[in-house]
């Protein structure tokens, strides 16, 4: 479990597997602890959002008229990459505008 935190924001945590990913996402070597540094905010929310953007238009592209059936099927609905790098984008969106870094670290 590797958790980001800030003085600006709540924690985010995330399986290991899929923070590695937000990591290599936003241009950052996988370490036990490491800092986005102000500076390095607006290109990293940059980054996380044009993979949002194609994770969304990829999963509308790929929609099934029979998705809305999931809840009666009890089959669990896709969750994809932007769902899971939202909550890290907000993070560092709040962040920037406090002027606050975000470290992450094994926990």
């Amino acid at each position: 479990m590797i958790t980001f935190q800030s003085d600006a924001s709540g924690d985010v945590m995330m399986f290991d597997e899929v923070a590695h990913r937000m990591m290599d996402l936003m241009g950052k070597e996988h370490s036990r602890r490491g800092v986005i540094t102000v500076e390095q905010m607006p290109e990293c929310i940059a980054r996380l959002k044009a993979v949002i953007a194609e994770d969304r238009a990829r999963a509308r592209a790929q929609a099934n008229p029979r998705d809305d059936e999931t809840e009666e099927t009890g089959v669990a609905a896709r969750v994809g990459l932007a769902q899971r790098a939202l909550p890290l984008v907000e993070l560092l969106e709040r962040s920037l505008v406090r002027e606050k870094p975000v470290l992450w670290g094994l926990y």
